[in-house]
């Protein structure tokens, strides 16, 4: 890893900005960042990058690696995403991720492992619907059958042992946002899951779609939820809710727009954008046109809209992840980060600085990785450097000229480094 300088560009610095300013990165760490005219004198490569925005990397906090697709990580590096958190995975396919993300071409890897799964229970049903493969049958089978307090230790100190997960994910799927009975876990049985995580030291996150399951997930006491609701309208009791667990949420707008089949158009839009063409194969363009539609008919994107701005104005943190994955219709890895921005600007209200925010600094602060997620000395060299200004424009982050993991340019973009 070598040093270099990025001056003369717009800084945004995961909480604040630098209208004119320099970052200065050392052996893969930043070493310093302030106004321009306080750049360094130093004999090493200076890039001058004037109308540009530099910004930390972001931040993908749910992404499904199924199967370990070799994918995942380098396709959501071109995007800008430096680091991805894997919400359910199993052992062999998180230990080859792993030994990938030591490829600085990657983004680097978080996960949960294995998730706390029942048996019947999500997501069982709709993997089994579609994938009648031997060797998913054989996964699923060694996924944990979760009922009492012994066999929640059991699978926590596995879990802990083999996949050393970076926090620990929960499935509450009834099937009612998508007109379906599923098995699902009790209240008792969550809150067991829950305590015993936190004995652990572990944060605790959550899968549910619907206002019911959200309710009792919460109740649990879960640190974030991994989708928001699509089968009703928010109510103030969902406030509470969160507000009493200061509970955040990633509500994977993007998918549920697929999961509703209302989100088709604007899917369409990202997959024929023509600044992505180099940047996502064929399959993945053509996965990214079609919708899951599960909750066609029953479920209402905008009900999920209307979630996420109740909760933002009662202070709730809004943290950014596309739930791509390469069986989930209607998303792509990386890309499906730049869609949910658009969303969280065009259909909530943020500020193009509260979403950048959601995809930086915030998720590094809720998820606890404190090496990461702003521009601060000390901190990882996790950089991404794009024409415009982000800011102003949301969408103005896609275009992208160059993204450092480490200090180390992604070869995509090996000619802003002058090689």
């Amino acid at each position: 890893m070598g040093s270099f300088i990025i001056k003369d560009v717009r800084i945004f610095s995961g909480e604040d900005t630098i209208e004119n300013g320099y970052i200065y990165v050392e052996d893969g760490k930043i070493k310093s960042v302030g106004p321009s005219e306080s750049t360094p004198s130093l004999s090493i490569l200076t890039l001058s990058k004037p109308s540009h925005t530099l910004l930390p990397g972001l931040i993908d906090t749910h992404i499904h690696a199924n199967s370990g697709n070799p994918l995942a990580l380098p396709q959501s590096l071109r995007f800008g995403v430096t680091t991805v958190c894997d919400m359910h995975n199993e052992l062999p396919h998180v230990q080859k991720l792993h030994q990938q993300a030591k490829d600085p071409d990657t983004a680097d890897y978080k996960t949960a492992g294995q998730a706390a799964t029942i048996e019947n229970g999500w997501p069982i049903p709709v993997i089994t619907a579609v994938d009648k493969s031997e060797e998913t049958a054989r996964d699923i089978a060694g996924w944990p059958k979760l009922t009492d307090r012994e066999n929640v230790r059991a699978y926590l100190e596995w879990n802990e042992r083999e996949m050393k997960p970076d926090y620990i994910k929960l499935m509450h799927e009834s099937g009612t946002a998508m007109g379906k009975e599923f098995n699902y876990p009790t209240l008792e049985l969550q809150k067991i899951i829950v305590e015993e995580a936190q004995k652990l030291g572990y944060l605790t996150v959550a899968h549910a779609t619907s206002l019911q399951d959200t309710l009792t997930v919460l109740e649990a006491g879960v640190n974030g939820l991994t989708h928001t609701i699509v089968d009703k309208p928010p109510t103030q009791e969902l406030v509470e809710a969160y507000k009493r667990n200061n509970a955040w949420l990633n509500p994977t707008l993007a998918a549920m727009g697929s999961l509703t089949a209302e989100g088709k158009e604007l899917q369409e839009k990202f997959a024929h954008d023509p600044r992505v063409q180099k940047l996502i194969g064929e399959n993945e363009r053509g996965n990214l046109c079609r919708c899951m539609a599960f909750s066609a008919g029953r479920g209402r994107v905008d009900w999920s809209y209307q979630s996420v701005k109740m909760l933002r104005e009662a202070g709730v943190d809004i943290v950014c992840g596309s739930d791509a994955a390469g069986p989930a219709l209607g998303t792509a890895w990386g890309l499906t980060m730049h869609h949910e921005l658009h969303l969280f600007v065009h259909a909530v209200g943020m500020t193009s600085f509260e979403a950048l925010c959601s995809a930086t600094s915030v998720p590094a602060r809720r998820f606890r990785f404190t090496d990461r997620g702003e521009l601060r000395q000390g901190l990882k060299a996790d950089l991404l450097l794009v024409e415009g200004n982000p800011l102003e424009e949301i969408g103005e982050l896609l275009n992208v000229r160059g993204v450092w993991r480490d200090g180390v340019c992604c070869s995509t973009y090996k000619d802003v480094m002058g090689s």
